[in-house]
Parts: C-alpha cells; sequence; structure tokens
C-alpha cells in the first residue's frame, strides 16, 4: 500500500483554473490589478483564506476588500477596474 500524497486545499480561481496558496499574489504586492483582485475574492469565499487572513496578508482594510467583493457581485470583474469606478458606482 502507497502512502497517501496531502493533496493541496484549492478553490477555482476567476478564470476558471485552480487556485492554491502559492498561486496567490505575493503579500508585498503594490499594484493591484482586476485579476489579483478577483484572486483573493475568490481564496476568501472558497475558505483558502479567511477574510483576515487577506486583509492581514495584504494590508487590506475589511472596507476595501468587501468593495472589491460588493463590485464583483454587482458588475463582475469589469467592476473591479479602477479607471471605471465611477461607471460602476
Amino acid at each position: 500500500m502507497q502512502p497517501r500524497l496531502k493533496k493541496e486545499n484549492y478553490v477555482i480561481g476567476p478564470d476558471g483554473s485552480p487556485l492554491t496558496l502559492a498561486d496567490l499574489p505575493k503579500p508585498e504586492t503594490q499594484r493591484w490589478v482586476v485579476r489579483r483582485k478577483a484572486e483573493v475574492v475568490a481564496a476568501v469565499r472558497g475558505g483558502l483564506l479567511s477574510l483576515e487572513e487577506a486583509c492581514s496578508r495584504y494590508s487590506l482594510t475589511v472596507e476595501e476588500f468587501l468593495g472589491w467583493q460588493r463590485s464583483i457581485d454587482k458588475h463582475g470583474l469589469a467592476g473591479l477596474r479602477t479607471t471605471r469606478l465611477q461607471t460602476y458606482r
């Protein structure tokens, strides 16, 4: 009998591919593009990170994260574009 390999936890990312902790943006990320924001939201929604862990890891406020989540819910990924912020509010 072969030993079981530890299966790494993952969630489905915004593009439909598996997303692991290793795939998430680096904690020192300064430039938040749509894809990175969506990956962090997907990780929290899927249970890969807690809201508190995500906010701590990325130096986000809870309000900022919840704003990303609301934008995705209301407008999809396009809602995360900062250049279109006024259009989607």
